[in-house]
């Protein structure tokens, strides 16, 4: 016997060496396998409690790794203005990002989270990034491609930070100025709303050809998830109340607000997030007809939907006054993930009650986990869960910035240039004497950037990010022999005691964002009147009015020489100044309509009541000129 045990013994350690290696392979971990079968084999092992843990998502603030292993979390976000520290770099940003995921990478099937974050003009939380202009701005341009290569600078400063997923792009469709997400949408127009979303490709890269329609595709570690938001109607509620009720029948519905979903499907769009918004008294987050039957059904969408923050909580008014009825009305709709996103647990309890009663069905839970899966597998998220270094120059490069530059140069509106047409201010000449710089938003670079710049209202000041304010543009772009004296809010004693060959005054809206933002009044809050009325009652004067929106401008029109819309334009400064004086020509065409009273409002292009100070599509020109 004893001269067979060596044979023997090898012959067993091969069988054991095979059992081991067949045991090593999972079906779901191997990048050659199908999508399908890699999201079906992986949804076999989990248990109940693994697929309703992917079904959340929870902020930053909360996501601990033992919260992440003990749930199973599936995804986790930063809220407006949630850092991982003042001013924190690309570094400190990968950092917090893999310390999370490697919590999710410790559980028993390790499946990543995934992390998202609101970039919705540029990487707008985070420190030292490219502020784009706003998209009531980029509308303007009417130029899907430089919209596109704003998706792509975008997508790779999300990815210097180590984020892969952003809520972006909003695709509202803002009829009404009052609203206080208006500069979040870029056109009263859906046409000009739908040629947009080819932001999308920027951001995830071109759908390859012959994809099946609705099936999401992000292309790569330079890539991010998307999100269509908010479905549907977020921007035609009553009178531009935010999250309030859009009354409007199917047609205008499906004509209006729709067709852009239409067109971010079709463009591989990851994920959509649903409006806190009404239908017709019926809350967007409860609406399975329009979530399930036509975004999934007719729309044949096979990302994963996604709720907004404490969406849910909001189907019921006050917020939270029946958590669960919102747990099995936002979950029954058809969304897929939740945006919790603090109080998980009490979540996480109930949805699984629901289920062990059978009032939510498994087959519910089972949709929205593989549509999660779909997308994670997609973006190679299991390939690659942990973010590196390798992108950290792309944060805020110079590249980006000058792209910004432009983007801003073509949002520019010229409403009116000379109290004559045979008499132009614009462009201004860059050697003179002396020129006057003033008003409140010259010289800052908060209001510029206006909400969604590093906190979530955005705030006043040059020192919350990097950039070039108005102010520091004008005195880069004139000849050194020309004076620019700058006062916020000058006397007329003061313009008058200068002899000023002109000036330039830049006044507008604080920066707000979301409810904040809603207005009944629409006027530029003082002292911006004020300084338009000193300066342009005494000197030659252009305004700039930044504002997310159109304003009332029509009491102080006469006295105003030259007049730019310049919307809210970011940290580039330098492209107002570049259009000023004359180094571009304006081209911008207004994508809103601008009323002469609030009494008007709701008016859009095409009313029976349409009598505008300055109508849809209207926009000055002008030479370019090296002066």
């Amino acid at each position: 016997m004893g001269r067979f045990s060596i044979p023997m013994m090898g012959f067993m350690l091969l069988c054991c060496l095979a059992a081991c290696t067949e045991a090593v392979y999972v079906k779901y971990k191997d990048p050659k396998q199908p999508l399908g079968a890699r999201v079906k084999d992986l949804m076999r092992r989990m248990t109940l409690a693994e697929k309703i843990g992917q079904m959340v998502q929870i902020e930053r603030t909360v996501a601990t790794p033992d919260a992440m292993k003990k749930y199973f979390i599936g995804s986790v976000l930063s809220g407006g203005g949630s850092v991982p520290a003042p001013e924190a770099s690309a570094e400190t940003w990968v950092n917090m990002v893999n310390e999370i995921q490697k919590g999710s990478l410790s559980t028993r099937l390790g499946i990543p989270m995934i992390y998202g974050i609101d970039a919705v003009h540029g990487h707008n939380n985070v420190y030292k990034a490219t502020i784009f202009p706003h998209n009531v701005g980029l509308g303007v341009t009417r130029d899907p491609q430089l919209i596109k290569k704003i998706g792509v600078a975008t997508a790779l400063e999300v990815r210097a930070t180590g984020i892969p997923y952003v809520f972006a792009p909003c695709i509202a469709v803002c009829r009404d100025p009052r609203w206080g997400r208006c500069y979040e949408s870029y056109s009263e127009d859906p046409k000009i709303v739908q040629a947009m979303t080819e932001i999308i490709p920027g951001l995830q890269g071109d759908i390859p050809a012959k994809s099946r329609k609705g099936v999401p595709f992000v292309g790569g570690k330079q890539k991010v998830a998307a999100c269509a938001k908010h479905f549907v109607g977020d921007g035609g509620t009553i009178k531009g109340i935010d999250e309030n009720n859009t009354v409007i029948n199917g047609n205008g519905l499906f004509s209006i607000h729709m067709p852009a979903y239409i067109n971010s499907i079709s463009k591989g769009v990851a994920t959509v997030m649903i409006s806190y918004s009404s239908w017709n008294g019926k809350k967007m987050h409860a609406n399975g007809d329009l979530v399930s039957g036509f975004l999934k059904g007719k729309l044949k969408f096979k990302g994963f939907v996604i709720s907004d923050w404490q969406g849910i909580d909001r189907i019921t008014s006050p917020p939270h006054a029946n958590y669960s009825y919102s747990v099995e009305a936002g979950v029954s709709a058809g969304i897929d993930m939740i945006m919790v996103p603090y109080n998980f647990a009490e979540f996480i309890d109930e949805l699984t009650n629901q289920v062990q009663k059978n009032i939510i069905p498994m087959s519910r839970i089972d949709d929205a986990v593989k549509r999660i899966l779909r997308v994670k597998f997609v973006m190679g998220l299991f390939e690659n869960p942990l973010a590196d270094l390798s992108l950290v120059s792309q944060l805020g490069n110079k590249e980006h910035r000058e792209l910004a530059r432009e983007a801003v140069r073509k949002s520019l509106v010229l409403l009116k240039n000379g109290k004559s047409a045979d008499r132009p201010l614009l462009p201004l000449p860059k050697k003179t004497l002396k020129i006057l710089v003033a008003g409140s938003h010259a010289d800052n670079l908060g209001y510029q950037c206006g909400g969604w710049t590093l906190e979530w209202q955005g705030r006043s000041g040059n020192d919350l990010t990097i950039g070039t304010t108005i102010l520091n543009a004008v005195k880069n772009t004139v000849d050194p022999t020309t004076q620019v004296v700058y006062s916020e809010n000058p006397d007329a004693g003061f313009i008058k005691s200068n002899k000023f060959s002109f000036a330039i005054v830049v006044v507008g809206e604080p920066s707000y964002a979301e409810m904040y933002g809603d207005s009944f009044n629409l006027t530029i809050p003082e002292p911006g009147p004020s300084t338009i009325n000193n300066v342009c009652g005494a000197v030659k004067c252009v305004v700039v009015v930044i504002s997310g929106r159109p304003v009332v401008i029509q009491p102080y029109l006469a006295k105003i020489d030259a007049l730019v819309a310049a919307w809210l334009p970011g940290t580039e400064g330098q492209g107002v100044a570049d259009m000023l004086f004359g180094d571009y020509r304006f081209t911008g065409k207004l994508a809103r309509t601008w009323f002469k009273t609030v009494d008007q409002l709701p008016m859009n292009v095409g009313d029976s009541h349409y009598d505008p100070l300055f109508p849809f599509g209207f926009g000055l020109t002008t030479k370019a000129t090296n002066n």
